[in-house]
C-alpha cells in the first residue's frame, strides 16, 4: 500500500515505518523536525529509513493547511497513519499553544485530506491520558473519558471526537490508539526511560515524584509497531450492536473505533527504575520529589478491545525490553 506516514522522525514513527517498509509497503514520511527535543537524533532516526527505495521524507508541518492539501492531491495515499503530535504533559503547562497547532489544526487537516482524498483508512495516536481523572483500573476503551487533568490530555480527548464527526459525515473509517508509556531503542530523551537510564550511567541523581509510587503500563516499541499495524490492516468498521440509548465510547454506529495498547501489567516507579539499575549495572541517586501537576498516580490498560479485533496483545517481558533499550542507549549516546 501507498501510506502517508506523519511524525516520521518520532519514536514510533521511525519504527512503524521501519515495519511497512520490511513488507513492501510504499511510505511518505512527514515530519517538521522541530527542536522540543534533540534534532539530532530525529535526523538520525531518519537515516535508519532514507535508505530504503520505497521510503520518502518530506519536511513539513501537518499544521500548514496549504502543504497538506497539496500532498494529498499529489500522492493520492490509500492510508494513513498519524503520529505526529506536540507530546508531553509538563511541556503542555508552558506552551498550550503547540498543542493547539499540532494536535487540533494539524489533525483537523489530515481529516480534511482523508475525507477529499479517498482514504481507506486513519489510524492515528491517541493516549493513555486521556482517562484523566479516571480511577478505576484497568482503564477500558468503554468507560467515559470526560474529566482531563491536562491540555495534552484534553487534545487527545478531542482528536477521538473529531476523528469521529468524519466517520459519522463523511463515512471516514478512523482508529486512535491510546498508547501506554512507550519505551525501547531511539526512545524519546524526554521522557523517563532516557532520563533514568542517562541519569544513571553518568552517576547523577534522578528525580523521582510522587516517592516512587506511580504506576505506569511501560509498554515495548516492538509490540506498539505490531499493534499499530494490525490495526492499520483491520480497517474500522460501524459497531453492529451500537446503541443511541446506551453509546459505547470505544466504537460507534460510524466506522470508529478507539483501542488502547498498553502491556496490561503496571509495574510501580520504584521497581522500573531497579530493572534498569540492573540492566546498567550502577545503583541510582534518587531525589524524591512531590506529584506534578498534570500527572496521574497510576495507567493500566485494558487490552480485550484490541486483542479481539486484531487477534494481539502485547508481551514482552519488562526486564528484556530494558535490557535491549539500555545496550541501544550505551552505544549511541557514546558513539554520539
Amino acid at each position: 500500500m501507498k501510506i502517508l506516514l506523519t511524525g516520521a522522525a518520532g519514536f514510533i514513527g521511525m519504527h512503524t515505518a521501519l515495519r511497512l517498509l520490511a513488507r513492501g509497503d510504499e511510505v511518505v514520511g512527514i515530519d517538521n523536525l522541530n527542536d522540543y527535543y534533540d534534532v539530532g537524533l530525529k535526523q538520525a532516526r531518519l537515516a535508519q529509513l532514507t535508505p530504503h527505495a520505497n521510503f520518502r521524507f518530506v519536511h513539513g508541518d501537518i499544521a500548514d493547511r496549504a502543504s497538506m492539501e497539496q500532498l494529498f492531491a499529489r500522492e493520492k495515499f490509500q492510508r494513513v497513519i498519524n503520529l505526529a503530535a506536540q507530546p508531553g504533559v509538563r511541556y503542555s503547562l508552558k506552551n498550550p499553544h503547540a498543542y493547539i497547532q499540532s494536535n487540533i489544526v494539524g489533525l483537523t487537516n489530515i481529516l480534511e485530506g482523508c475525507r477529499h482524498n479517498q482514504v481507506e483508512h486513519l489510524v492515528y495516536a491517541s493516549s493513555s491520558s486521556v482517562y484523566g481523572a479516571n480511577t478505576h483500573m484497568p482503564f477500558s476503551v468503554h468507560d467515559n473519558v470526560d474529566h482531563p487533568v491536562s491540555l495534552y490530555a484534553a487534545t487527545k480527548k478531542a482528536s477521538e471526537m473529531m476523528a469521529h464527526s468524519y466517520s459519522h459525515l463523511y463515512n471516514l473509517p478512523t482508529t486512535g490508539l491510546r498508547f501506554f508509556t512507550v519505551y525501547g531503542p531511539w526512545g524519546r530523551p524526554d521522557m523517563s526511560p532516557s532520563l533514568f537510564a542517562g541519569a544513571i550511567l553518568r552517576g547523577e541523581p534522578i528525580d523521582v515524584f510522587n516517592q516512587g509510587k506511580m504506576q505506569r503500563d511501560f509498554t515495548y516499541i516492538d509490540d506498539i509497531v505490531e499493534g499499530v499495524v494490525r490495526v492499520l490492516d483491520h480497517v474500522a468498521t460501524p459497531n453492529p450492536a451500537f446503541s443511541t440509548d446506551a453509546p459505547d465510547p470505544g466504537s460507534s454506529y460510524a466506522p470508529y473505533r478507539v483501542y488502547n495498547i498498553g502491556n496490561h501489567e503496571p509495574v510501580e516507579l520504584m521497581a522500573f527504575i531497579e530493572t534498569i539499575e540492573r540492566a546498567a549495572g550502577k545503583i541510582a541517586v534518587k531525589n524524591f520529589l512531590p506529584m506534578q501537576a498534570g500527572d496521574v498516580v497510576a495507567t493500566y490498560a485494558d487490552v480485550a478491545a484490541l486483542k479481539n479485533a486484531v487477534g494481539f496483545e502485547p508481551s514482552t517481558p519488562l526486564a528484556e525490553g530494558i535490557e535491549k533499550f539500555v545496550a541501544w542507549y550505551r552505544a549511541y549516546y557514546q558513539a554520539a
